[in-house]
């Protein structure tokens, strides 16, 4: 199989079972703060898990505290998604839309939040890390590759966003569990 239909069946195959990556989002004209990012290292390892689809490796994410612990709603939280395939911004966005959607969520700026995210998401490469970073005030922050990106304001957003990854209601529970660093899935 050539490189160019491997490519071509891997994002076919992403687009149809990725549950979404961690986001990279809004690049506003003024960027977060670097006090808005400075928790990163005073932030633990809570648990890590990989993302496999069939025979495909999608994307390794990790978690982490100021604990080390998962408590649902502490704060600051950081999700990292590295991912082990390119993908399309574009397949992202609707990603999302589907596992929200998979979950029973219907928030009503769901279109909004994905609005924005179709017209300021990077295309992914592979080895590339996307993160969000939900901060003491409930702001949702985003860095890819360790740059900053943006953030989002909405207090709602981010939570509504990580439950794809953390809530007792995702759509991929071993995902979860090792995550959150549960061996039961709770």
């Amino acid at each position: 199989m050539n490189d160019r239909i491997r490519n071509t069946t891997g994002a076919a195959l992403l687009a149809a079972t990725l549950p979404l990556l961690s986001i990279a989002a809004t690049a506003q004209a003024a960027g977060p703060t670097q006090e808005a990012l400075s928790t990163d290292a005073s932030l633990a390892k809570v648990g890590e898990a990989r993302l496999r689809v069939m025979l495909w490796s999608i994307y390794d994410s990790r978690l982490y505290t100021p604990s080390g612990d998962y408590r649902d709603g502490e704060r600051p939280l950081r999700l990292e998604i590295e991912y082990l395939r390119d993908i399309e911004a574009k397949a992202l966005v609707e990603r999302t839309r589907e596992e929200w959607s998979a979950m029973g969520r219907d928030h009503p700026r769901q279109d909004e939040w994905l609005s924005r995210l179709a017209s300021l998401w990077p295309d992914i490469q592979e080895n590339d890390v996307l993160a969000i970073e939900l901060t003491p005030q409930n702001e949702a922050v985003f860095t890819h590759n360790g740059d900053a990106l943006g953030r989002i304001e909405d207090t709602d957003f981010g939570q509504e966003f990580v439950d794809i990854w953390l809530s007792e209601d995702c759509t991929r529970p071993e995902l979860r569990a090792s995550l959150i660093g549960s061996q039961s899935g709770n």
